[in-house]
């Protein structure tokens, strides 16, 4: 059975949590002396409420989680997270539909990036914070963010870690997951910390910098400027392609590599070097595409092609160009990259690097097979030997990614999308992409544009690309709930 006494105290301390980053928020505000002061005040204490209202269920309860805990935990603080972001929009008045509120909210915290607001410099900066923040957190995971502070918490964490982390296989730092958790948020505080001082040198002014680092080293691309504010600066856009290609690097492989001044060990990683080879071969692709149809000069279309490429297949979503003047094949070149995603226990989504590898090898295996019937082909990454188990895992998600890309392509299209723009929208949502752009030229849409009913199908997707479909399609099948 379900143990709900142990989820509610787990869901009211992370309510509790989030009171503290609308307070953060706050303070932002007063900074200011806007009118999102009320709003936020409003946010927290409602939020609070809750929090002591969840705990107060949960009192008592056994710091225990069985493995169908943890997946109910994970779904149910993705979920409240993204309910309750909602609320600085709507009591401020500043999105006023609530299906609008949640679509902000959710893509914040997935680190998705797809805004319906389309005038964002009319907001006031708290709530441009609030937007940032929330990427942020959810770039390397609410319950991981909580096992660094508070590992008293979670009880059973590491099955609280397996239903959140991205990528086939996870690897720790450290044999105790709590320690594990705040080595990689050192990392990702750092990379952080780095891209904002970067961002001031070459001419952000400090709330710029901390904005636009936060969404950087999420790999959210929320922005706070209704004109993309690196077109008019080279050193900004090279700035924010490095950090966005570092942001999308496994997050443990980086620690071993850069703490112990051991760089080599990059690129004994086939999905690092997978993920290098990828990102130049797109941006070739698109570079010389853009010097043959578009007149583009060699460094302006090796900076806006780079940019570009990198920017998507680490599922970031800036944009520096009106990329609807593009040729197509450089759409299908990027439609692919979003997909892929970058690498495992990164902050990016898509399908990830490794299970591309993965596949690949399976493929090259197949093949020597046919020719030698008989012999034994391990396959193995990095040294290690991939088992069934995770061949099988793979075939799943694999089939299940499509499936839902299909099956979401179809009701977008039923609710009066062109093709091209569903593709966009299912891919961009499933992926963790968000980009600001629409790839169509007959029928160039934003997100607000979208119906209701396609915007509650852009959220779903988007939560369960983050959770990696799994977490989320378990709990909704009948086998999941049952007691054996």
């Amino acid at each position: 059975m379900i143990n709900f006494k142990i989820i509610n105290k787990i869901l009211g301390s992370l309510l509790f949590l989030e009171a503290l980053l609308m307070i953060v928020c706050l303070g932002m505000a007063f900074v200011f002396g806007e009118d999102d002061i009320l709003p936020f005040m409003v946010s927290i204490v409602v939020t609070v409420f809750f929090g002591f209202l969840f705990k107060y269920h949960g009192r008592n309860a056994e710091n225990r989680l069985s493995r169908r805990d943890s997946f109910v935990v994970v779904t149910l603080s993705w979920l409240f997270f993204s309910l309750f972001g909602t609320m600085p929009f709507l009591f401020g008045g500043y999105i006023p539909s609530f299906t609008d509120a949640f679509f902000e909210s959710v893509s914040g915290f997935t680190s998705t990036g797809s805004s319906i607001i389309n005038d964002v410099e009319a907001l006031p900066h708290g709530i441009l914070f609030w937007r940032s923040l929330s990427q942020w957190l959810g770039g390397l995971g609410i319950v991981f963010f909580t096992i660094a502070i508070l590992p008293s918490v979670v009880g059973g964490s590491t099955r609280v870690f397996a239903a959140e982390a991205t990528g086939p296989m996870q690897n720790k730092l450290h044999p105790r997951l709590s320690m594990c958790a705040k080595w990689l948020w050192l990392v990702y505080v750092f990379i952080t910390a780095s891209c904002c001082a970067c961002y001031m040198l070459f001419g952000m002014d400090w709330f710029h910098g901390i904005n636009y680092a936060m969404t950087t080293a999420a790999t959210g691309g929320f922005v706070i400027d209704n004109k993309c504010i690196f077109e008019n600066s080279p050193a900004l856009e090279y700035t924010a392609t490095f950090f966005c290609f570092i942001s999308g690097v496994n997050f443990t492989l980086l620690y071993f590599s850069v703490s112990k001044l051991k760089l080599r060990n990059l690129w004994k990683s086939s999905e690092f070097k997978f993920y290098t080879f990828f990102v130049l071969s797109c941006a070739a692709i698109v570079m010389a595409e853009l010097m043959a149809w578009n007149g583009y000069d060699f460094e302006f279309a090796f900076r806006s092609s780079i940019f570009q490429v990198v920017s998507l297949i680490t599922t970031t979503g800036y944009s520096n160009d009106d990329v609807v003047r593009w040729h197509h094949l450089t759409w299908l070149v990027l439609w692919v990259g979003m997909a892929v995603g970058a690498c495992g226990g990164s902050t990016t989504g898509g399908m990830k690097c490794a299970r591309v590898v993965m596949l690949l090898k399976i493929i090259k295996n197949e093949m020597r097979q046919r020719l030698h019937p008989n012999a034994v082909l391990p396959l193995k990454i990095d040294g290690q030997n991939v088992d069934n188990s995770h061949r099988v895992s793979l075939l799943a998600f694999t089939t299940s990614y499509l499936l839902l890309l299909l099956l979401s392509v179809a009701i977008l299209m039923a609710d009066n999308i062109d093709v091209e723009n569903s593709i966009s929208i299912a891919i961009a949502s499933l992926a963790n992409a968000g980009p600001s752009l629409m790839f169509s030229t007959t029928n160039h849409i934003a997100w607000s544009d979208l119906p209701d009913l396609s915007k509650w199908v852009a959220s779903a997707l988007m939560l369960i690309g983050r959770l990696e479909i799994f977490s989320i399609l378990m709990i909704l099948t009948p086998q999941f709930w049952r007691e054996n």
